[in-house]
């Protein structure tokens, strides 16, 4: 008969203090995640997974993360995230359990005049909590953009700077919210979006646009923290813009996070 293995883990620790989190971090994984227009989509998701852990225990139990994840079968969606940390919850005797998760996230976008369609990578953001039946839910995205500096072409006589630039976009919601809500939100902000695939009817209809509409990154900022405050179902939002700078060498950033009931 084989002795036993130890259990190390539910050993008590040198130092006898609470852990907020402990768990995994960058696992990759194939989910699937909501998409508006085709119902499903597939992709791979990084995720970082954590629970709580008193001072009475050496370690948690890092593999019963994965198994609880095969159980999911890669459905990891804003629908079912909670059902998924209370399972972690008690897998682990927790009181309290995170997920983060970050995934490529590909739209169908159409060139601004030939109207041609090509895919358009943007990156999707879950963030999850739930503690001894209190659950937090926020979901997210990064969405580049264009921008062109007012500044620039106030003072230019031919042109003005530009440059591409990153809107990341958090928000809490009382109803459910589509990822593409938040893509929209973040491309109508900014003086132009940006698209994968353009001839040259549409290049020239981009910068003419973009030129017609300067923004600075205070601007975008402002104007994302506007369209999501009218928004009726968010309750909480953290938005961010970091221009990367075409002519400087640095890059230029705002933010503003704002609960419904302070704007």
């Amino acid at each position: 008969m084989k002795p036993e293995l130890i259990d190390v883990q539910s050993l008590p620790p040198e130092e006898k203090i609470d852990i907020d989190k402990v768990g995994i971090k960058g696992f990759k994984h194939p989910v699937t995640v909501l998409d508006r227009e085709k119902g499903l989509q597939h992709t791979v998701a990084e995720l970082n997974l954590y629970v709580d852990l008193p001072s009475k225990f050496k370690g948690t139990h890092m593999s019963r993360f994965i198994e609880v994840i095969n159980e999911f079968k890669g459905e990891i969606h804003v629908k079912n995230v909670i059902k998924l940390l209370k399972k972690l919850s008690q897998r682990l005797s927790a009181k309290s359990a995170h997920l983060e998760m970050f995934f490529p996230y590909f739209l169908q976008k159409k060139a601004p005049v030939t109207q041609i369609s090509s895919l358009m990578e943007y990156q999707g953001i879950l963030l999850a909590s739930y503690t001894e039946g209190k659950k937090d839910l926020i979901i997210g995205a990064k969405v580049p953009v264009m921008t062109l500096c007012p500044c620039s072409k106030s003072i230019s006589r031919f042109s003005a700077h530009n440059q591409r630039s990153l809107i990341t976009l958090k928000v809490r919601f009382k109803k459910f919210i589509w990822l593409e809500e938040l893509i929209e939100i973040a491309e109508y902000s900014a003086s132009s979006p940006v698209y994968s695939l353009l001839k040259r009817p549409d290049e020239k209809f981009v910068t003419e646009v973009a030129y017609e509409n300067p923004r600075f990154v205070e601007d975008v900022v402002r104007a994302v923290a506007k369209r999501l405050w009218e928004h009726p179902e968010v309750s909480w939002f953290f938005v961010e813009v970091e221009n990367f700078e075409s002519i400087h060498a640095h890059n230029a950033y705002a933010c503003i996070e704002r609960t419904k009931s302070e704007f």
